[in-house]
């Protein structure tokens, strides 16, 4: 492949990455309308209520995930390719930052499709909205302690670069692992039924959802600094090696 159509595409997935951390924000919060949560407190009849009021918001929040969020995949790839320039070939780093990234999908656009499914039918049973409704929020923060590792690798691939020029800021590994600390506490959702580590609370959601999103940023913002990197090696490559006539 040409390198600059090579390199025109990693950059499309490094923004693909944008396009799915705005429809991410759109679906959840402007037209799902599921920030803040409602709390785990709440009986089956004010749970139906809200399922029945944001009805069409809900099911068009999935629709939104479900075209916007496969574009993860290349985001996914990008990264890991950029990971295997520090290892030298594909290896352990980039392979399960590869593997566990690839769930993020999945981890968005099946829990939604079970809220969809409880505000699908609005004459459904209020006990049964609030059995999916708590599904939803179970799966959704809960399983966010997954990508504890996805974020370690990164951050470990950081800290164990020793290129002259690395392909991540060596900063980057420490916050990675901060991160990774702070999506931890989301596990404790299953044994919580209030406080701070409630679906609604500050340790499990609030500071995970926030942290996430300034890391998100951080990471797209990198990762095109590391394929501007990665353009200028290969031209200077090419340059190097004689033409012969």
């Amino acid at each position: 492949m040409d390198d600059a159509v090579k390199f025109r595409l990693y950059r499309f997935s490094v923004w693909c990455g944008v396009i799915v951390l705005v429809a991410f924000i759109v679906a959840f919060t402007i037209v799902g309308k599921l920030t803040p949560p409602p709390p785990p407190e709440a009986g089956a009849e004010e749970i139906a209520a809200f399922l029945v009021q944001n009805r069409t918001g809900i099911l068009w929040a999935v629709v939104i995930m479900g075209v916007f969020a496969p574009l993860f995949y290349p985001f996914a790839v990008v990264t890991s390719l950029q990971m295997r320039r520090i290892e030298g070939g594909w290896g352990l780093l980039s392979m399960v930052q590869l593997t566990t990234a690839v769930v993020a999908p999945t981890g968005w656009l099946y829990p939604l499709a079970v809220l969809a499914t409880a505000a699908y039918r609005p004459e459904r049973d209020p006990q049964l909205m609030l059995l999916l409704s708590d599904q939803f929020w179970l799966t959704y923060v809960g399983v966010a302690a997954i990508f504890v590792v996805n974020v370690a690798v990164i951050g470990l691939s950081a800290l164990v670069d020793r290129r002259d020029r690395p392909v991540f800021p060596r900063w980057f590994g420490p916050l990675n692992f901060v991160l990774a600390l702070l999506l931890l506490p989301g596990v404790f959702v299953y044994v919580s039924t209030g406080g701070a580590l409630a679906w609604d609370g500050m340790f499990a959601m609030l500071v995970p959802a926030v942290a996430f999103l300034i890391w998100k940023v951080i990471l797209i913002v990198v990762l095109l600094r590391a394929v501007s990197a990665e353009e200028a090696e290969a031209g200077q490559h090419r340059a190097a090696v004689p033409t012969t006539t």
